[in-house]
C-alpha cells in the first residue's frame, strides 16, 4: 500500500510541476511579449483558471506528501518524504504571502483599464513563480527518492 502512496504521490506532484514549469517556461514569456491587450487578457484568463485548481492542486500534493511521511515514518524514506513536504509547505506560503496579491490584481486588468507598471508586476510574479517551480521540483525529487528507498 505504501508504494501505491509513493507512486500516487509522485504522479500528482510531478504533474503539478510540469504545469508551473510550462507556465515559467513557455506560456508567461509568450504571454508577456504580446501588446498589452492580448497579455493582460491571457494573463487574467489564466490566473482565473489556474486560480480555482493550484490551491487544491498545491494543498493536496502537501497532504500526499505527508501521508508518505507518516507511512513511512522510522525509515530513511520519511526523513526524505518529510523534508519535501517541508519544500512543499513553504511554496504554499510563499504563494499566499507573495504571488496570490498580485494574482488577484491581474486578473482584473484589461487593455483599458491596468497600471502603468503592469509588466513589471508581472516580471516580479514571475520570478517569483521561478523560485516557487524550484521549490517543487526539489519537492518532487525527493518523493521519487522516498519512493525509491521503500
Amino acid at each position: 500500500m505504501t508504494s501505491v502512496l509513493a507512486v500516487v504521490t509522485a504522479t500528482v506532484i510531478g504533474l503539478m510541476v510540469g504545469v508551473e514549469f510550462a507556465v515559467a517556461a513557455v506560456l508567461n514569456p509568450i504571454l508577456l511579449r504580446l501588446p498589452a491587450g492580448a497579455s493582460l487578457a491571457g494573463r487574467a484568463d489564466g490566473g482565473r483558471v489556474l486560480g480555482r485548481v493550484m490551491p487544491w492542486w498545491y494543498v493536496g500534493s502537501l497532504v500526499l506528501t505527508a501521508a508518505l511521511a507518516a507511512a513511512t515514518w522510522g525509515t530513511p524514506a520519511a526523513a526524505t518524504a518529510l523534508v519535501a513536504g517541508l519544500l512543499l509547505a513553504v511554496s504554499v506560503v510563499l504563494s499566499i504571502a507573495l504571488l496570490v496579491p498580485i494574482n488577484n490584481r491581474s486578473r482584473t486588468w484589461t487593455a483599458e483599464h491596468h497600471p502603468d507598471d503592469w509588466r513589471e508586476q508581472h516580471r516580479r510574479w514571475d520570478r517569483l513563480h521561478l523560485g516557487r517551480v524550484a521549490l517543487i521540483v526539489a519537492s518532487f525529487v525527493l518523493v521519487l527518492v522516498a519512493a525509491t528507498t521503500l
